[in-house]
């Protein structure tokens, strides 16, 4: 029980730093870490001349706290001084060094990790981080696929490149993946591009075979799958399960997999590992065996025990040693380390020494959804039945049983691993996802072994026999096409907007309570228990009001607006790639979390990418009742048979008290067939609490025949900035006529145009106008009472970029 007190003291010190908006101060942390070192001390001291043994134990989980905490502090402060200087950022420079890991490639470019060992900047020498993430792009047109990385970019080549780099920056939005903390934890403190594809930018090769002799047996392997098996998807599933290519799977498939709760088993998770240590610990024991001089130098089941550990960790490498990869084989080892000592402690206290060298030495995995999930499922599998793990006196031990006997024993446990898995884990899938499989148990039942004991074997045996990576795609196909027929059921998935902690806490509870071998009657308590979190209470807003959500999505436009029983969306952000959009990325996790199941009207201001980029996955994935836009006819997005209405001034609906109002374009507009910017669809929105005036990328035309025609309708609390900021829009005229209290630009970090123009950013200023950029704020919240909120700044951690002031409350209208 000691033990568990001081390993569970340095997780709650871990845990604590994570939380920290901003570093403490060296001295405040070697402070910290001396009161650890003497209440180490104390505790010794309680303990063994005092006899106070608990109170001791307690000291000594507090002196494990103070020094994770201090210690975490310390590594991230390390990490932190790693960053790109700002007077470097967007500039040309020349840098020489070694591809660290397998590019990841697709289709706008390749990606992969550069390890730096000169950087020039106009010819002098400068300091950068040791290790940047490259990106090497082809492009979006055409023309551009000619150019773009060569097909023999490798891990382990030495490179000498010009590149243009920034800090960490990603989207930040509530419930979005955080880019920065990814970054932060990989190490990379820049990212950027290799500079002019088409070849001009002098890349040069400067030498192959440098080192990395992993990566690059990593990268051997990929090639050898992809080029052996035809079908590209089964080859990129095989490729993950044989050395940890998640990005070889491609977005479809992924959303397939998660519907049908198996996207645990496409990665090299825990499982794989575990089954093949067991499998080469007996493949040690059987060669151990033939030798009888080996036999006297080293008992068989110690043999087998290291052996399969070692070749676990061989197999771990191989697979990118990946955060699931490493708790699997610090587990393994922790059992194999006990077992030669002779100790058999107990298992929950095995599995916290396997977290705590996790920890140790990755402190930001307390932050991956999958470090919880793989260890919570291994301590709800041994809480829920302890007899298995307790010695059988030798009467009590049953007769060998026949192989029928065998093989139902083997499937009802395999049964209820799935049911304790898939009930246990469902409060924290819908805690870190917002969703469950309600197909889960029977794709798992179905997928665990074919993925396990079939397509993963045969993956591994096809680098000794490659023709049997092409059954390994075969049953790839199989498999996909069956889980295709369970995604299409209804109710496949069950999605609930994101519960509150208390709720959270709930659902764990009563996950517990429904799989631990505890009486019937405290089982039937883990029903209403759990209904907070997959059915939680979704805020709304009162009768005339409404909520505003302008999400960050880099460069471009994306607005959610709720009243008290509608939604609408307000364009749908940019394309990233042709692998990924804002609607995708960002809106649709939004939605969910939000509790949103449907959107009541899509209105799209004008067919400019930023702008509509994400609006075929945001169809596709919610359903949206209607679509309002300034499109032609032609338009793709207007092929798919939903009713749709031309954007004009003049219209006007009421939504539970709130008023909307077109303000732009005119009728004849349409006819004119005018440039995209000035068709932008201008909305209005006037609430109880607040307005806003939603412009698109209208420009200073357009600014000029609003203020005349709408005059002093115009004026509205928030403002969304015309054209990001554009210096062809927010003019003085138009900005006196709204008289904005806020001014919101949705625009990428150091934007390629400029966007918000520094001149427009003054005449903002000079107005009093509180202006929100989304780079600096993150997604920005206005609430129903008038109150906002800046995600990137309510929501910030010491690794984040920093933001900005946090805004002011709007006036009272």
């Amino acid at each position: 029980m000691r033990g568990l007190l001081w390993g569970s003291g340095w997780l709650v010190g871990v845990a604590l730093q994570l939380q920290q908006p901003a570093l403490w101060p060296q001295q405040a942390v070697a402070l910290l870490a001396g009161a650890g070192v003497l209440a180490a001390v104390l505790s010794g001291l309680l303990a063994r001349r005092w006899g106070q043994r608990w109170a001791g134990a307690l000291l000594l989980a507090c002196a494990c706290a103070a020094l994770a905490f201090a210690s975490t502090s310390q590594r991230a402060a390390w990490r932190l001084a790693e960053a790109l200087p700002p007077a470097l950022e967007g500039q040309d420079l020349q840098v020489t060094g070694v591809v660290a890991q397998m590019p990841r490639v697709g289709l706008s470019g390749t990606r992969f990790v550069f390890d730096v060992e000169q950087a020039l900047h106009r010819g002098q020498p400068v300091q950068i981080p040791a290790s940047v993430s490259l990106g090497w792009y082809r492009g979006f047109d055409n023309e551009a696929l000619l150019g773009g990385p060569p097909s023999d970019l490798g891990a382990g080549q030495r490179w000498q490149f010009t590149v243009r780099l920034k800090q960490p920056h990603g989207s930040f939005n509530p419930h979005g993946f955080d880019l920065e903390l990814w970054l932060f934890e990989q190490g990379l403190r820049a990212g950027g591009s290799v500079r002019d594809a088409r070849g001009a930018s002098g890349a040069l090769k400067l030498a192959d075979g440098v080192g990395r002799p992993m990566e690059r047996a990593r990268q051997a392997v990929r090639d050898a799958i992809l080029r052996q098996v035809p079908d590209a998807r089964a080859a990129g599933v095989l490729a993950a399960l044989v050395i940890g290519d998640q990005a070889a799977i491609n977005r479809d498939d992924w959303d397939l997999f998660r519907t049908t709760g198996v996207a645990h088993l496409m990665s090299i998770s825990g499982l794989h590992v575990t089954m093949f240590a067991w499998a080469a610990g007996l493949a040690v024991a059987w060669a151990w065996r033939r030798s009888p001089r080996l036999m006297l130098a080293c008992p068989v089941p110690l043999a087998a025990r290291w052996g399969g550990l070692a070749l676990a960790v061989a197999y771990a490498l191989l697979a990118g040693w990946g955060v699931p990869a490493q708790r699997t084989v610090w587990m393994i080892a922790s059992l194999a380390l006990l077992r030669s000592l002779g100790l058999r402690w107990p298992p929950l206290l095995v599995l916290l020494v396997a977290g705590l060298v996790v920890v140790l030495a990755d402190p930001w995995a307390l932050l991956q959804p999958g470090f919880w999930l793989s260890f919570v499922a291994v301590g709800l599998l041994v809480s829920s039945e302890p007899a298995s793990w307790q010695p059988q006196p030798a009467e009590d031990l049953p007769h060998a049983p026949t192989w029928a006997q065998r093989l139902r024993q083997t499937l009802q446990g395999g049964l209820r691993t799935q049911l304790v898995a898939s009930i246990g884990l469902a409060p924290l899938s819908m805690l870190f996802f917002q969703q469950v499989s309600i197909v889960g148990l029977l794709a798992n039942l179905v997928a665990i072994p074919a993925v396990t004991l079939l397509i993963t074997p045969l993956g591994l045996l096809g680098l000794l026999l490659p023709p049997l990576w092409l059954l390994g795609g075969w049953l790839v196909q199989l498999l996909a096409a069956g889980l295709q027929l369970l995604a299409g059921w209804p109710l496949a998935v069950w999605t609930a907007a994101a519960a509150p902690p208390w709720a959270a806490a709930c659902g764990l509870l009563a996950a517990a309570l429904a799989v631990l071998p505890l009486p019937w009657r405290l089982r039937l308590a883990s029903l209403p228990l759990m209904l907070p979190l997959l059915w939680p209470a979704v805020p709304r807003p009162a009768p005339g009001q409404f909520e505003l959500v302008a999400a960050d999505v880099g460069q471009g436009t994306a607005v959610l607006l709720r009243t008290q029983r509608h939604v609408l969306v307000y364009d749908a952000g940019p394309t990233y790639s042709p692998e990924a959009d804002a609607g995708g990325r960002v809106l649709l996790p939004l939605l969910r979390a939000r509790g949103e199941s449907t959107v009541d009207l899509l209105m799209l201001s004008h067919r400019d990418t930023d702008h509509v980029g994400g609006a075929a996955s945001l169809l596709s994935g919610v359903p949206v009742r209607a679509l309002s836009s300034s499109l032609e006819d032609a338009h793709p997005l207007l092929q798919r048979g939903l009713q749709h209405t031309r954007c004009a001034a003049g219209q006007r609906w009421q939504w539970d008290g709130v008023q909307f109002e077109v303000l732009h374009p005119l009728p004849a507009d349409h006819a004119a067939a005018a440039r995209p910017n000035a068709m932008s669809c201008v909305l209005r929105v006037q609430g109880a609490q607040s307005s806003v005036l939603l412009t698109g990328d209208i420009e200073a035309a357009q600014e000029a025949a609003l203020t005349e025609r709408a005059g002093a309708s115009l004026r509205s609390n928030v403002l969304l900035v015309p054209h990001h900021g554009s210096r062809t829009s927010s003019t003085a005229a138009f900005l006196d006529a709204v008289a904005p209290h806020t001014a919101v630009a949705q625009a990428a970090y150091r934007s390629r145009f400029g966007h918000p123009a520094p001149p427009v950013v003054a005449r903002y200023a000079e107005r009093g106008v509180q202006f929100v950029q989304s780079d600096r704020c993150g997604a920005w919240t206005l609430r129903p009472d008038g109150s906002s909120r800046c995600e990137r700044l309510a929501a910030r951690r010491y690794w984040h970029h920093p933001g900005s002031p946090a805004p002011a409350a709007l006036p009272p209208p």
